[in-house]
């Protein structure tokens, strides 16, 4: 099928509407937000700056419609989300060549965020349907009987407002919706400024699969006009985002008492011990360190090696990232334009602090527009922002140390407590040292990472509240409700205990 005529209601010329009860729409402030591709500053689309009124008519049409959704048999939700995801599927080169565009990721990079997002449909159709209830009997309590049965089973939380990243705007908010539906929720969707274009396709994508109209609405616009308005709106049940730990930090307390799960920043340190495999860690780092030019939560953001690995390790490391690809991210270069100007200013200001104190640069240092080379920092100490700040682009500090306690005291000093990273050939050791980092996820011999879906992914501190992944996403956006069965005892069959 053609991608432009199939989701040509969508937009105007270049300019994107909102989608509210199965309608594109233009917004009544005449105003809209033009969004430049970070590589060549070429308009890639215009997209509507909505208000507080149309944020009160977005949010009450879903809470309308959230009871003909949940009413629906989760075999049938189930089913659309398989659909939505072949229509991603059969649409993955489309939809990957906006997000290219739109935030500057290496093009096989953004087709893959894509097939993966509908990996993640398909696999919460198939994790929806296994989630079942309990029965309790009564007597486990002194003075009840198997008379009292409680029966329990999930129900929907109401209207989830999902807020997704600019780096993985189609993913991190798929991730969101999906789990949302199935769970019988109706949608208002938020996507990121830069990086709207992309997330808004969802409303073409699941009203083809099936979901009903009003049921799963979006709304654009800048978060500091129309964000906390969202988030603290009475008709908002629960906010799911992913973002900076600062925003976080401010949704969290206009939220009031919704349900959160927030998915925030991070600064994950890599802890080498002497005895690592030079070669699995070193393509760990590079890869972990500068995929999508840093612009991960799950970032390799700090190594902390022991004395007589560091050199070598050191070595290694700047090696491999002479040779990364750095460019146009049409021709899927590993090192591409950080998100804006502003963003490469605050990476630009950490290198040289570091500098100015004393690191060591071993490669990079160079921008060019909006990209910025891959820098390697050496002789990094804790006097330095970029041994505690998280850049979330392309550099990577080493801070020597003398021991495992001092790498451990350095990793737990942090304000985050994403994941963890320990290279070793000692599982034992390894396995010690993992009970005593404050992170949700301890990578063994592995760089940090998101995935696989299915597992759980969480933070601690400034890094996150709740815990994601398909089963534990369903669970945080549905809710027991408890159904107490008080029988009579007529009819009840007395036995008593007998010694023959």
């Amino acid at each position: 099928m053609d991608f432009e005529k199939e989701f040509s209601k969508m937009k105007e010329g270049n300019t994107f509407k909102y989608f509210y009860k199965g309608k594109w729409c233009e917004s009544n402030t005449g105003k809209t937000i033009t969004l430049r591709n970070p590589y060549n500053n070429e308009i890639v689309g215009n997209i509507q700056s909505c208000n507080k009124e149309e944020a009160d008519e977005i949010i009450s049409c879903a809470k309308e419609n959230v009871a003909c959704w949940s009413d629906t048999p989760i075999n049938e939700r189930a089913e659309v989300l398989r659909k939505a995801a072949d229509i991603m599927t059969e649409y993955s080169k489309d939809l990957g060549e906006i997000l290219m565009k739109e935030i500057g990721k290496p093009l096989n990079s953004a087709i893959s965020e894509i097939l993966r997002t509908a990996d993640i449909f398909n696999m919460t159709a198939e994790s929806g349907t296994l989630m079942g209830g309990e029965t309790i009997m009564g007597d486990a309590f002194e003075g009840f009987t198997r008379e009292k049965i409680s029966l329990t089973y999930r129900v929907p939380l109401g209207v989830v407002l999902c807020i997704g990243p600019f780096n993985y705007p189609f993913n991190l908010t798929g991730s969101k919706i999906a789990p949302a539906l199935i769970a019988g929720n109706s949608i208002v969707m938020k996507p990121p400024t830069q990086g709207a274009i992309t997330p808004l396709h969802f409303g073409v994508i699941l009203e083809k699969a099936g979901v009903p109209s009003g049921v799963f609405n979006i709304i654009t616009g800048r978060g500091s006009e129309i964000g906390d308005y969202l988030v603290s709106h009475p008709l908002i049940d629960m906010v799911s985002f992913t973002g900076s730990s600062e925003t976080g930090k401010n949704l969290a307390k206009v939220a009031g008492m919704k349900p959160l799960l927030l998915e925030l920043g991070g600064k994950d340190a890599a802890i080498v011990l002497d005895d690592a495999d030079m070669e699995i860690t070193t393509k760990a780092i590079v890869s972990g360190a500068f995929s999508f030019s840093g612009q991960r939560c799950t970032a390799v953001k700090r190594v902390i090696p022991m004395p007589n690995i560091a050199d070598e390790l050191v070595k290694r490391v700047t090696n491999e990232v002479t040779n990364l690809s750095i460019g146009d991210p049409a021709e899927s270069k590993t090192i591409g334009p950080l998100i804006n100007s502003k963003q490469c200013d605050y990476v630009q200001g950490l290198i040289n602090d570091a500098l100015d104190k004393g690191a060591l640069l071993k490669y990079g240092n160079k921008r060019e527009g909006n990209i910025i080379w891959p820098t390697v920092l050496d002789n990094v100490t804790t006097d330095m922002r970029v041994a505690w700040e998280e850049p979330f682009g392309p550099v990577l500090p080493f801070i020597r140390v003398e021991s495992v306690d001092k790498a451990i005291e350095i990793s737990n000093a942090s304000e985050y407590g994403l994941q963890g990273m320990i290279f070793t050939a000692d599982i034992d050791l390894a396995f010690n040292i993992a009970q005593e980092l404050e992170v949700g996820t301890i990578q063994i011999n592995g760089k940090s990472a998101r995935g696989p879906d299915h597992f759980p992914f969480l933070g601690t501190k400034s890094s996150g509240l709740g815990t994601q992944g398909i089963k534990y996403s369903i669970e945080a956006m549905s809710r027991p409700k408890v159904v107490v069965m008080n029988l009579t005892e007529k009819g009840k069959l007395i036995r008593e205990c007998r010694v023959d």
